[in-house]
């Protein structure tokens, strides 16, 4: 989703959308079934705010990265029963899962691996040094109240791991009067959830909390597998404390906690397997406004992440602490920053089987990052560099230009270049399968975009190619201790492609939508990345009828490969969703949701199904005043 406001011609964008959408049609229908689910997107205001393309709260009109932001109304409309649910609907994104919510679960930012999109909750850095990349199964939906999605590398802004993007996760803040809610929600297989929490403001502190109970029998996930129910348990919650210390100076404090056991099939026939995941996030904030033109932000923030697998024995937990220090100085049309920070990484993998070797290791990384940004009349620009120095491979230096023009009312053009890295998990560098002499993995990407705006009508177009170098694979046995393969830095990936994604109001229908043409391919054999399409189409629609809210969402995905070699093949697939919400009484909100209309059986990983059509009903209360 672009979010760059401007104004222009009303008629350009159904007929620029449209044409796009009929060319497509006829691709996807060679791989795809017919059926359909989709990105939720809405006009962006003119004064809406964005916190992740700079780290700093930035107008929309300054931002020249593609951004998507999903806020509490669309999220709670959604329906998702997982993050990963959510964002897949949105453009550019893929998702793919071993069976159920709960289970390993990996997602495809322009399609990159999951290790080189950096995520953060509440400005808290969550990763796992055993698997790389976020632990998306351990992510309560629930306790989400926004979430903005930055593509493309952002290495010279936030360091190791933002090689294809950053997706920044936001629990609720408190605001107003005390406001206390309540909700359940039922659907099939046994699926239920219990919700509470409160917030409010009262003088100079602000406040929230909530906590969310969800639970479900599940469905068969492995049906060439074991012939059992594969079903989860959550438990969430999450809380912030603000504090208006003095006029310009403000403490805030924020934690997350979730607690997730999800049952799947695993390579034992006859087990009752268990996957329990477990992540807190701490983080700690005092913001300064020392003059009109210079303010700083000083955060401490730590993350834990936990995984064991039982009967089959496995346990891994990483603890990452994260220490910033960002300057910012406005004068007139300039912006400049500087930041340090240190990051420190522990990966913990205690021997739970006799043939096992315990794994405990550490490592730090120390940064200095510039930023420079100008905008004013129809000129854009912005420029950053950063070095990070790793206590293992020493330094890395990256950095990003961005421009934007607008050359007629309504219009902008805009370009970017910029390098990336990840550095190797723990895992990678200090297993049994590991390689302590592995370098990081680099990344140059160029990108160009196209965007009209006007009123509640918009169109973008962004062309991008990301170059990745050093890709680390597990390879044939070699110099590691074990004789059954290591990582290695060998290979090379190409990902590039082009969004279109788009937004018009027609009558008092709400449309939008988003179309990817991509090509994540292996640079080496010219064979597509596993599990990843080449054409994703993704279209919504909503309207108010009799005090109803009424939306559909249709989602076509074509054909990808469960494989590298791209011998065995996942078949396209489409999905219906269907969406209604309403006030029942003046303090009663109402949702029922209905995914997979057309009950389609497909596969997001080869062998694992997923879990056809499926009926939630939820009710909300919150008092109004």
């Amino acid at each position: 989703m672009h979010l760059t406001p401007l104004s222009g011609r009303p008629a350009v964008l159904p007929l620029a959308l449209s044409c796009a959408l009929a060319g497509a049609l006829p691709a996807f229908a060679q791989s795809a079934p017919q059926d359909l689910t989709v990105a939720q997107v809405a006009a962006p205001s003119l004064t809406e705010t964005v916190v992740t393309a700079q780290r700093m709260e930035q107008p929309i009109t300054d931002v020249l990265a593609d951004v998507t932001v999903l806020g509490e109304e669309q999220i709670r409309a959604s329906g998702a029963v997982t993050i990963g649910d959510l964002l897949m609907r949105q453009p550019g994104l893929e998702l793919s899962r071993s069976g159920g919510p709960g289970t390993a679960t990996g997602l495809f930012l322009r399609g990159a691996e999951t290790r080189f999109t950096a995520v953060y909750v509440n400005g808290v850095r969550v990763d796992s040094q055993s698997t790389g990349g976020a632990p998306w199964e351990a992510i309560a939906l629930g306790q989400i109240e926004r979430v903005e999605i930055l593509r493309g590398p952002a290495a010279a802004v936030y360091g190791s791991d933002a090689v294809a993007g950053v997706i920044q996760l936001f629990t609720k803040k408190g605001e107003g009067p005390f406001t206390p809610y309540v909700g359940v929600g039922a659907g099939n297989r046994r699926s239920g959830r219990l919700e509470a929490g409160f917030s409010g403001q009262s003088g100079a502190v602000d406040y929230s909390l909530g906590v969310e109970r969800d639970v479900s029998r599940g469905y068969n996930s492995m049906p060439a597998g074991n012939p059992d129910r594969d079903g989860y348990r959550q438990s969430a919650a999450s809380g912030r404390l603000g504090w208006q210390m003095a006029s310009g100076h403000r403490l805030d404090l924020t934690g997350s906690y979730t607690d997730m056991d999800a049952q799947y099939d695993g390579f034992a026939p006859g087990l009752d397997d268990h996957g329990l995941n477990r992540l807190t996030t701490l983080g700690g904030t005092w913001s300064a406004q020392w003059t009109r033109a210079y303010s700083t932000r000083l955060s401490v923030s730590e993350s834990q992440t936990r995984y064991e697998t039982v009967p089959s024995p496995y346990l891994s937990k990483t603890r990452l602490r994260n220490y910033l220090f960002q300057n910012e100085w406005r004068h007139g049309a300039h912006v400049l920053t500087a930041a340090l920070e240190r990051r420190e990484d522990r990966l913990n993998n205690p021997a739970v089987n006799p043939w096992d070797t315990a794994l405990d290791q550490g490592r730090h990384q120390d940064a200095v990052a510039l930023g420079w940004g100008y905008s004013a009349d129809a000129h854009t620009l912005q420029l950053n560099l950063r070095h990070d120095r790793d206590s293992e491979f020493g330094g890395q230096t990256t950095g990003g230009i961005a421009y934007g023009y607008g050359f007629a009312p309504g219009w902008r053009v805009t370009g970017a270049v910029g390098t990336a890295f990840r550095a190797p998990t723990l895992y990678q560098r200090f297993s049994e399968y590991g390689e302590p002499g592995l370098q990081p993995e680099k990344s140059r990407n160029l990108e160009l975009g196209l965007h009209w705006s006007r009123g509640d009508s918009r169109l973008g177009v962004t062309a991008y190619r990301n170059r990745v170098t050093n890709l680390i694979t597990f390879g044939a046995a070699g110099p590691c201790g074990s004789t059954f393969g290591c990582y290695e830095n060998a290979g090379k990936a190409r990902l590039q492609g082009v969004t279109i994604s788009g937004a018009h109001r027609l009558g008092s229908v709400n449309l939008g939508g988003s179309l990817d043409f991509q090509q994540p391919k292996n640079a080496l054999t010219g064979k597509l990345l596993p599990r990843r399409a080449q054409r994703l189409l993704k279209l919504n629609a909503d309207t108010r009828v009799a005090g109803w809210t009424l939306g559909a969402e249709w989602q076509l995905v074509s054909h990808r490969w469960d494989n590298a070699a791209n011998t065995s093949r996942l078949a396209g697939y489409g999905v219906v969703n269907l969406f209604a919400s309403t006030t029942i009484a003046r303090e009663w909100d109402l949702l029922a949701r209905l995914d997979n209309l057309g009950d389609r059986q497909y596969q997001l990983a080869g062998g694992y199904a997923t879990p056809g059509r499926t009926l939630f009903v939820g009710l909300r209360w919150t008092p109004r005043r």
